[in-house]
């Protein structure tokens, strides 16, 4: 398990790293590690935690992440990210976080076309869950030989069930 005061730097790169593997259900082309970039209207210099590339070379979009474990996002913490966006002349935005966004956060990220991934505090490249738009992914790994079998179900929201047990 990574340190604790480091688990932060392991939430970014795991979710750059599984961003980069789902890239064209974002409409991006790849995704890129932690980069600067510079403000076309202030000058400044942003910091950015991810960098996904659009498909076809037009633009990019501002990855941010957050491993906010008490609290969902806030609407001044979404509005630094929609100032970056604007700033940078980016496309958008992808917000990671477990907990999501409080209502205020959500306008922002509604108004300056943020999209918000829910990536489980604790995943890793292999051990994982995140979701966004009506699609879940989860990586699970076994460091040892299996003796049993495992059987998944998938609950709906509209409550339809799904029962999948892999073949031997």
């Amino acid at each position: 398990m990574a340190n604790p005061e480091k688990r932060w730097e392991t939430y970014e790169e795991v979710a750059v790293y599984l961003l980069d593997q789902v890239a064209t259900k974002l409409d991006l082309e790849h995704v890129e590690d932690k980069q600067k970039v510079i403000g076309k209207r202030s000058g400044t210099e942003w910091e950015i935690d991810g960098k996904g590339v659009k498909v076809g070379d037009e633009g990019f979009v501002i990855i941010e992440c957050r491993r906010y474990t008490t609290k969902k996002q806030t609407q001044g913490q979404m509005a630094h990210l929609a100032y970056s966006i604007i700033d940078t002349g980016a496309a958008g935005g992808i917000i990671v976080s477990p907990l999501g966004l409080q209502e205020g956060a959500t306008k922002v990220a509604n108004a300056e076309k943020i999209r918000t991934v829910h990536m489980d505090e604790n995943s890793t490249r292999t051990d994982y869950m995140f979701r966004f738009l009506n699609e879940v992914f989860v990586g699970v790994s076994d460091t040892g030989r299996a003796t049993e079998s495992a059987t998944i179900t998938i609950t709906r929201a509209d409550g339809t069930q799904e029962t999948i047990t892999p073949d031997d």
